[in-house]
Formats: C-alpha cells, structure tokens, sequence
C-alpha cells in the first residue's frame, strides 16, 4: 500500500499530532508499506531525507497553545506530489487546519482520510468561521478518525458525520519496561511527579497550589515538574517553597526515570485535552495517579478504577487525593496495575493496526463503489445497443 501522511505543522517542532505520524509511518514501514510524510517546515535542511518538506510554517495562537502552520504553498507542487505518489491512501491530520491539506484534498485521488485531534470544551471558533469555507474539503475525506470521543464531540458541532474513534498511542514497553530510578529522589520522601508544558491549559498552578497545602501541613512530599519549555516563571513563584524541583526539557530517554521515581503522578489540566498522553505514559509506567475530571481524561481512566479524577482548578481536591494516596500503598498499588494493564491497549502497534485496518476497508469499499459503477455504465450501453 502507499500511502501519504500530511501534517499541517512545522515538522521541526516536538507536538502530538507530529508524533503520531511518525509512529505510524514507522509501523507501516516496518509492515512493508511505501509510507511518505509531507509537513511543513521551520529548518528544512534539518528534516531533509525524513519528509518531504511544504513550505515554512507561521505561529498562530490557538485553544490557549501555539500551532506553527504554513499558510502559503505552491498547489502545483502537491498536485506533481501526489501524481508522482500514486497513493493508495492520503491521511491528512487535523484536515481543515489552512492550508496544506486544502491543496492535498483538492487534488487527492486516493482515499482520503482525515484524523481529528483538537478537543476543546467551548467550541472551535476557528472552525465556526470558516465553515462555509471549509465544507467543499470537508466534503473530500472518505474516511474520518477522532483520537477520543471529546474530538469527535467537537468536531461534530460543525461537521456532521460519522467518525471512527482511534485514539492516540503511546510507546508502552518505553513506560512499562524496567528502569532505575534516579539516585537523588530515593531520601524518603514522598515523590510526585507532574509531566507538560508550561501552558496555563495544563493546570500547572492549581497543582502548585495543592503542594503549598500539602507543606503547610506538614507533609513530607515532593514535587518534580518536568516539561518542554520555559518555567522560569513558576521557578520563581515556589522559591519561597522547599521541595520542587523543576526540570525543563529531559531527554525522552531519560523520561521512564521520573516516573520511576516518584510516586504519585498529577496531571491537573483544565481543558482541552483531547486524550492526555502523558497521563497515559504515566499509567504504563505503573504509577497511581491523580488527573483532572475532564472529558479527554475520563475516556482514558475511570475514577477509583485505574485512577481519582478530581474537580478541574481544585487546589484543596488535588491536595486531598495525593494525600490519601500517599496514605494507602495498597491502593497505589491497585491502581497502578490497572492504570498499567489499560495503558497496554494504547501501544503504538495497536494503534498502528487499527488505522492500517480502517484503509484496507475504506479501499474495499471504493472498489465495491466502482465495480458497481462500472456494471451500471456496462448495463447501460448494453441497453443503448
């Protein structure tokens, strides 16, 4: 099968929907499929070999993160792309971001399938705006994927349909696999553990807020931030506050480490999250964890199953539940090995598995379409005749 990956953003930048293409591309490519990546990109040189580079990408503020996104690119280029391709399959993600994937769905002969991956709980104006606009390209995707109902629930506000939910995967034997802990965390405190970026959506501050109570009362606790990005900011604010140590841009090598070390792990986002990849490379690396009761979180964990789900910007619920489970090694315990045994199922290969099975039916489906198609022109003429 050959088959065409698009990503709207710049390639050069670290980010979810960019990680899921490459694993993907990698699980085709180990199967035997001739597997392309067309993405924009900030540093072309550094990806050349890697993907087919579509233009440079410009910020542009969006659902409280930054998306890098090409607004301007030869059409005639992907046109000469895809008729040089000759895909079987174009998988556009995030399919109505401007403007690359406009320009592949106008010119796309193969199955086109678009994969969803935005959730945001007050709508998507950018959607609502454009919609009159969008709706041709809309129109073009024969196949359409949302990583988690609350991508569907979104996306559906605007563009009715039926979508396939395939979530997001996660490098399970990376998380779940063995590892040391690191040496400097093992003095008998009680560890947690937060893994984002410094975006005010991923709830930094509330968690910030629940450490302060947990010392006011005299807790013998510990807190790891550790994320891409700049928290100079947040450095500042908890100098008055003993116990947190902040960690910016850990090797990814490196990441199973902290979750081994620590004992609770928090992940106290407010919204918009349409899955929680972290929260579930915390689970598959066995730890108990604490996670805010939003939608993206819910469909990845039931609360006092394979975790506690506590009310989003709730100091004191965050504060309360790392204490109860500070308090309860057998319940940390209970529910790191059902976090653990739930995260199993989101393995890239999986995942991989899953989308590979959608194409083949979406590609079944055609030909049953056209071999229809061609016995009616045949009826027809014959008729005529």
């Amino acid at each position: 099968m050959r088959i065409a990956l698009v990503s709207p953003y710049d390639w050069c930048v670290k980010g979810g929907v960019n990680s899921h293409i490459t694993h993907l591309a990698s699980a085709f490519r180990r199967w035997g499929h001739d597997v392309v990546v067309f993405a924009p990109a900030s540093q072309p040189e550094a990806v050349n070999g890697e993907i087919v580079v579509m233009g440079r990408p410009r910020r542009v503020h969006a659902s409280g993160s930054v998306a890098r996104i090409s607004f301007g690119w030869n059409p005639g280029a992907v046109k000469r792309a895809l008729d040089e391709g000759n895909f079987d399959i174009v998988h556009l993600h995030e399919p109505l971001m401007p403007l690359l994937p406009y320009h592949f769905l106008r010119h796309s002969t193969a199955a086109n399938v678009g994969t969803f991956h935005a959730a945001k709980e007050g709508g998507n104006r950018f959607y609502e705006y454009s919609r009159p606009l969008t709706r041709r390209w809309f129109r073009k995707l024969d196949g359409k994927i949302a990583v988690s109902p609350a991508a569907a629930r979104l996306v559906s506000r605007y563009y009715a349909g039926y979508y396939n939910i395939i979530p997001n995967g996660i490098e399970y034997d990376h998380f779940a696999g063995p590892v040391d802990p690191l040496p400097e965390f093992l003095d008998g405190k009680c560890n947690i553990l937060f893994v984002g970026r410094p975006e005010k959506r991923k709830g930094l501050k509330f968690l910030l807020r629940a450490y302060i109570r947990l010392q006011a009362d005299g807790g013998n606790y510990r807190l790891i931030v550790v994320g891409a990005g700049d928290f100079s900011r947040y450095e500042r604010l908890m100098r008055p506050f003993p116990g947190v140590v902040f960690r910016a841009n850990v090797p990814y090598d490196e990441l199973p480490r902290y979750h081994r070390s620590a004992a609770i792990f928090v992940s106290p986002a407010t919204g918009n999250e349409s899955q929680g990849i972290a929260l579930l490379e915390a689970m598959a690396a066995g730890m108990a964890v604490v996670a805010s009761n939003i939608e993206g979180f819910a469909g990845v964990l039931t609360d006092e199953e394979e975790g506690i789900l506590v009310r989003p910007k709730d100091d004191e619920a965050i504060a309360n539940a790392i204490t109860r489970l500070a308090n309860d090694a057998r319940l940390r315990a209970r529910l790191g090995e059902a976090g653990q045994a739930r995260a199993a199922h989101y393995s890239w290969d999986n995942i991989a598995h899953r989308v590979l099975s959608y194409y083949e039916r979406l590609l079944y489906e055609r030909r049953q379409v056209a071999e229809v198609r061609s016995r009616g022109r045949a009826l027809q003429a014959e008729t005529v005749g």
